[in-house]
């Protein structure tokens, strides 16, 4: 029993040394500095502090649970039981940790100059995105965006799966450093936007069924190769059509920015890989952009796009493919355009996109009017900016650097004002006065 009483003794040190490095856990709001403009909103910074909060929360309970066993009947329990229960109290502690690492780094570059602010004002547009009033996307859904090296950007969505098998209590973005500031960043944003508006909808469930039963329906193997091809790329397909739909040739041309690589990983149709092939998924959003936003600018685009990347060029079994594809592909959009998902109560996925305020031509004007009248460009909701500046960088009446300027001012405008914001309505709650009783 002496082995017994020291494993005993070396566990419930141990235990106590975990609650030790557990309090040295603390919330983001106490150590974390920061410019207010640069600052998460406040429902984003309650979500991950509360989501923390529970968590170890949790952890000091099992732990304080685990001691008072070893008190009772633990000291009598075999040491290789024991050690086990506390092995796995251990890997909680470190699920925790991960929860913390998993914020942090969200946290930690809003104090980077200009850039905190930055991405406060991108989680603004983000939000501004997300909203679509009359389905369940009325509510605001809590974003913080990040940035990352590499070409593309990611999100983790809301309720998805973190360390210790709780779920994220926000959306989490991640932004590619390279794309800021420049008319790429908002086709980046509203493309991972458009993968928690598809999580939220279950939009990608309703199509696959769609798409199996125009699968099922096809009388040529062509046709039925190409369908199924879709249903197996449709999760970011919904992603791209909700960007093109929201802001237009500048989600295009962001996604032509991206997908511009070596030709051999342009006509790489990759097994498994949820992305379309770059070759087809820039000719699919300039097919979707022309069925919701009609105007010769998609065809020029797409035949650009031919021209830089020649099809000739490509092994005999993927030119089938692709011809395949390019066949199916006026179907598959009109499709996309009449499916109903069942959370939308019976309206069309075109309802979660404002075509007609989209139109080309109505984008150049706003754009024009701006020009006059600088202070409308302020007024107008994020996603409208990213739109107007992106038609007018696609027809040269804007330069790279003015949109680069323009957009930087225009984000850090939209902290600002959040922030602002904020702040008045915070001013405005009746509050008690302080006393000294």
């Amino acid at each position: 029993m002496e082995a017994y009483a020291e494993a005993g003794s070396y566990l419930s040190g141990e235990a106590h040394a975990l609650l030790a490095r557990l309090d040295r856990v603390r919330p983001f709001a106490l150590y974390e500095t920061m410019v207010p403009a640069a600052a998460l909103s406040p429902d984003a910074q309650t979500a991950i502090e509360h989501f923390l909060a529970r968590g170890q929360a949790d952890l000091r309970r099992r732990v304080q649970a685990f001691l008072a066993w070893l008190d009772s009947t633990g000291r009598a329990t075999p040491p290789e039981v024991a050690q086990r229960r506390f092995v796995a109290l251990r890997g909680g502690f470190h699920d925790v940790l991960g929860q913390f690492d998993l914020f942090q780094e969200v946290i930690t570059q809003r104090s980077e100059r200009e850039t905190g602010v930055w991405l406060s004002g991108l989680d603004v547009a983000a939000v501004e995105a997300l909203t679509v009033p009359g389905t369940v996307l009325d509510t605001p859904v809590p974003v913080a965006c990040y940035l990352d090296r590499g070409p593309g950007g990611a999100i983790r969505r809301i309720n998805t799966r973190v360390p210790g098998r709780a779920r994220s209590p926000l959306a989490l973005i991640r932004i590619p450093r390279e794309r800021m500031i420049g008319h790429g960043i908002g086709a980046s944003l509203l493309h991972e936007v458009g993968h928690q508006v598809a999580a939220l909808l279950d939009l990608v469930g309703s199509l696959r069924a769609a798409l199996y039963d125009a699968e099922r329906r096809c009388r040529d193997a062509a046709s039925r190769t190409a369908f199924a091809y879709w249903g197996r790329t449709v999760s970011e397909i919904v992603a791209d059509f909700f960007a093109v739909g929201k802001l237009g040739i500048a989600a295009t041309l962001g996604l032509m920015s991206v997908v511009s690589l070596p030709r051999r990983f342009v006509f790489v149709a990759v097994p498994g890989d949820p992305h379309p092939f770059p070759y087809i998924r820039v000719r699919l959003s300039c097919a979707m952009g022309d069925a919701l936003h009609p105007h010769p600018q998609w065809r020029s685009l797409s035949n650009l796009w031919g021209t830089l990347y020649p099809l000739p060029r490509v092994p005999d079994e993927l030119s089938v493919l692709v011809r395949a594809l390019e066949g199916s592909m006026p179907r598959f959009v009109d499709l996309l355009l009449r499916h109903r998902p069942p959370s939308l109560n019976g309206a069309r996925m075109t309802e979660l996109v404002p075509q007609s305020a989209r139109a080309p031509q109505l984008l150049a004007a706003r754009y024009r009017s701006w020009v006059v009248e600088p202070s409308l460009m302020r007024a107008a909701p994020p996603s409208v900016v990213f739109a107007v500046l992106g038609q007018a960088r696609s027809t040269a009446l804007i330069t790279p650097e003015e949109e680069s300027r323009l957009l930087g001012d225009l984000i850090t405008h939209w902290a600002l004002s959040s922030t602002l914001g904020t702040a008045t309505r915070c001013a405005a709650l009746p509050g008690k006065a302080f006393s000294e009783s």
